[in-house]
C-alpha cells in the first residue's frame, strides 16, 4: 500500500542524505521524494511516498523522528491531506492530430507550454490519479519525453 509521509526538517546540510540512508539502510523504499523550502528559512518539508504495510511505515516514521534535525513527521495515511504532482509531457503531434491533442489538454485543465512542428509540451498537475489517467490517454498519442517532480502533500486541518 502507498503512504505518503511529510518530514518537517531543519534546514541544514546533509539532512537529505542521514533521510535516504535510513530508508536505503533498512531496505525500503522511496517511490517519489520531494523537497523545499517553507515559510520558515530555517525549515524544509520533504514529502516522502513509499510502499508498505501500517507496521512498516510505522517503523519507517518512527525511526525518521529519532534522526538529528527532524522536528516534525506525518505519516498521512492516518488522515486527510491535500496532494498535487506536477508533470511536464511532450506528445506526438502534428497537424493531423494537433487540435485533438490540445482538446484533450484542456479537458484536464492542463497547459500546453510549447509548440513545435510534430510535438506539444504541455503541463498538467494534480492527484497521481488524474494525472495517470491523461498520459494513458495522451500514451496512444506517442509520448516522446516525460518528467515527473513527485508528490506534495499538506493535511487538511
Amino acid at each position: 500500500m502507498r503512504h505518503t509521509i511529510s518530514v518537517l526538517v531543519e534546514n541544514k546540510f546533509g539532512v537529505l542524505t542521514r533521510v535516504a540512508g535510513l530508508f536505503s539502510g533498512r531496505g525500503y523504499n522511496i517511490d517519489t521524494l520531494n523537497v523545499g523550502p517553507t515559510h520558515d528559512p530555517s525549515l524544509s518539508r520533504m514529502t516522502i511516498v513509499t510502499r508498505g504495510d501500517a507496521a512498516t511505515v510505522e517503523q519507517i516514521c518512527k525511526q525518521l523522528d529519532k534522526l538529528i534535525d527532524v522536528v516534525k513527521v506525518i505519516d498521512f495515511g492516518a488522515g486527510a491531506f491535500i496532494d498535487r504532482e506536477l508533470v511536464l509531457v511532450k506528445v506526438a503531434a502534428d497537424s493531423s492530430n494537433r487540435a485533438e491533442v490540445a482538446q484533450m489538454a484542456e479537458l484536464f485543465r492542463a497547459k500546453i507550454v510549447d509548440v513545435q512542428p510534430k510535438s506539444l509540451s504541455i503541463e498538467i498537475t494534480g492527484s497521481g490519479s488524474k494525472i495517470e489517467k491523461f498520459l494513458a490517454l495522451v500514451t496512444g498519442f506517442g509520448i516522446l519525453d516525460l518528467t515527473r517532480t513527485g508528490q506534495v502533500a499538506l493535511p487538511r486541518d
